[in-house]
């Protein structure tokens, strides 16, 4: 594995960082003021980016987060693909706001849900669509598999009853991929997703959630009640295979839980690079310099550059191995977990170096902390993904280690 960015990619990060600094850092603390408010700039950049995305799979957005690009790869050995282009663009625009990059058009998580499971009909029918991820239930959160939102077939369609809550997007995307059972005696083996268009009858936004961080997105809790949906909408294979269980819904989050690890990665990189600037009014920061001979504040800031590093790599090896159609789900809940829990540490930290400063609203620090937070909780907390990495490493069930 390569260290250095892949030079092809090169182009696209510098992009990114350029929308970060200049198109979402200036307007970053009018929407975390403003929660619920659309951000309106947002539409005209993500035109821009369909345009420079438009034919190639190694894009910035989601919808390049999936096994499928490296299947279409013929050239032999190492491949950087469409899930390092697409994290490496994630945590160039979370450098600039995570809020922001939630609220993108047809960058939801739903998008990248869909590069990851759907079919060739279906990667055409919805290319266009701006897809949020329904999973969470009342009573169900991190337990993927106790979902109780029900599907049931009835002729070319599929009735869904139950209720969503958490939904990122949830109100201003142009559809849902909503995890429901087809039978829960079953289990989890039953549980597909489908994609559900806004204006649906039966679908309904029943409130907005207010929250600490990511203002910019909207959060919402969606309910169905006999809504039906066109058979042709589930994604991936409608038969239960009760022996595969639920790796094929599964498989969605080795490619969306590397980019939530990325967007762990960029909020980190932003308080480390601003407290780096405020310090060097005070101190010398010269890293060739024993710990033990500078200042505390000197050797957290070192110690916290160090922890970003590995979260950094941890993550690219995740996306890495996507892109090589390695099996990845071990490593990607390992980023997942590493990048969370370091970026929760490095922003509450940089607040704390920068003192007062740190503190108030003339600094973006104190947002980054707050933005962080969500981001060791959603596509699966702390505590499920090294549940989910004790299981890989022991050779356990979800059943045999709960």
């Amino acid at each position: 594995m390569n260290l250095e960015t892949p030079k092809k990619f090169r182009g696209l990060v510098n992009q990114a960082h350029q929308v970060a600094e200049h198109y979402f850092r200036p307007i970053s603390r009018k929407y975390d003021k403003a929660e619920h408010a659309y951000p309106k700039e947002l539409d005209l950049l993500a035109a821009l980016l369909d345009g420079m995305n438009a034919g190639s799979p190694d894009a910035i957005g989601a919808t390049s987060a999936s096994k499928r690009g490296a299947a279409r790869e013929q050239q032999e050995g190492i491949k950087n693909g469409g899930n390092m282009s697409a994290l490496l663009g994630v945590m160039e625009l979370c450098w600039g706001d995570v809020g922001l990059l939630l609220a993108m058009p047809r960058q939801g998580l739903g998008n990248a849900a869909i590069a990851a499971v759907a079919n060739d009909e279906q990667l055409a029918r919805f290319g266009g669509t701006w897809a949020a991820m329904a999973i969470t239930e009342p009573g169900c959160g991190s337990d993927s598999a106790a979902i109780r939102t029900t599907a049931i077939k009835d002729g070319d369609h599929y009735v869904l009853n139950g209720e969503k809550i958490y939904v990122t997007s949830g109100e201003r995307a142009d559809s849902v991929v909503v995890w429901a059972t087809l039978d829960k005696s079953l289990g989890r083996a039953a549980i597909k997703s489908f994609v559900v268009e806004h204006g649906t009858p039966g679908m309904s936004v029943t409130r907005l959630e207010k929250k600490l961080g990511i203002k910019a997105s909207d959060t919402a809790a969606i309910s169905f009640s006999d809504c039906r949906v066109p058979a042709a909408n589930l994604l991936g294979n409608p038969e239960i295979d009760v022996q595969k269980g639920f790796a094929g819904v599964m498989e969605t989050f080795d490619n969306t839980r590397p980019l939530v690890a990325g967007m762990a990665v960029g909020v980190a990189k932003a308080s480390l690079d601003r407290t780096r600037e405020l310090l060097k009014k005070v101190c010398k920061l010269d890293y060739r310099a024993p710990l033990l001979s500078v200042s505390h504040a000197e050797a957290t800031l070192y110690r916290l550059e160090a922890e970003w590093e590995a979260a950094r790599l941890l993550t690219l090896k995740a996306a890495w191995m996507a892109d090589n159609k390695l099996p990845n789900s071990k490593e990607a809940s390992i980023a997942k977990a590493k990048a969370g829990r370091v970026a929760n540490e490095v922003t509450l930290k940089c607040v704390e170096l920068a003192g007062a400063l740190g503190y108030g609203e003339d600094e973006l620090l104190e947002k980054w902390a707050r933005d962080s937070k969500i981001l060791d909780i959603f596509e699966g907390t702390q505590q499920i993904q090294l549940l989910i990495v004790a299981r890989r490493l022991l050779g356990k069930s979800s059943s045999e280690l709960k």
